[in-house]
């Protein structure tokens, strides 16, 4: 059973992060960047995901986007919405955005070796939601997308590709495993 109040306080939290403070966007687009960790939590709720991971959606990316002045902090979301979604955000979240592209991707991939279920289903339709995207605008664009990126088209292709493998190999009953693997066929004919 979702508390209402608790999944309005994560909107409500995720947006001032992402749109009020900085006015995020898509990479490459016109269109505010609350979207995505919306559409997260939406595909989560649509999967039947607990209330926990559903508002960790939502809230999966403010830690890892805030900025310097208004710094979401672990312990903030833990006070905010309780351990059990902190440790969620926290498990998807880049640690240091300082490092390479490269180094970053590496230690993500490190990360997702040593997820819980709830955490590999958060990671999925993370991925999910991005590579839709993808698709999406090469679909529309062609390879110009990939000069939105911080590495070339066979890089992040061939990361993204990693990561579903891992995912799956993780957890053979991920209930997003056919949309990872149907995505990773269409990542496949770029």
């Amino acid at each position: 059973m979702f508390k209402t109040l608790k999944l309005q306080k994560a909107i409500r939290f995720a947006t001032k992060t992402h749109e009020v403070y900085q006015k995020q966007k898509r990479k490459g687009k016109d269109i505010a960047y609350i979207t995505h960790p919306l559409t997260v939590g939406l595909i989560l709720a649509h999967s039947g995901a607990s209330e926990s991971v559903v508002v960790a959606g939502i809230l999966h990316d403010t830690i890892e986007d805030s900025i310097e002045d208004k710094r979401v902090s672990y312990e903030m979301i833990q006070e905010r919405f309780g351990k059990d979604v902190a440790d969620l955000v926290l498990s998807v979240t880049e640690k240091n955005k300082d490092k390479s592209w490269q180094e970053r991707k590496n230690e993500a991939i490190e990360d997702i070796e040593k997820f819980n279920n709830d955490s590999l289903l958060l990671k999925s339709v993370d991925l999910i939601a991005n590579l839709n995207e993808v698709v999406e605008d090469h679909n529309k664009d062609g390879d110009e997308i990939f000069s939105r990126f911080n590495a070339s088209k066979a890089d992040t292709i061939n990361h993204q590709l990693k990561v579903i493998q891992i995912i799956i190999s993780k957890w053979d009953n991920n209930p997003m495993k056919d949309y990872l693997l149907c995505l990773a066929d269409k990542l496949k004919m770029m």
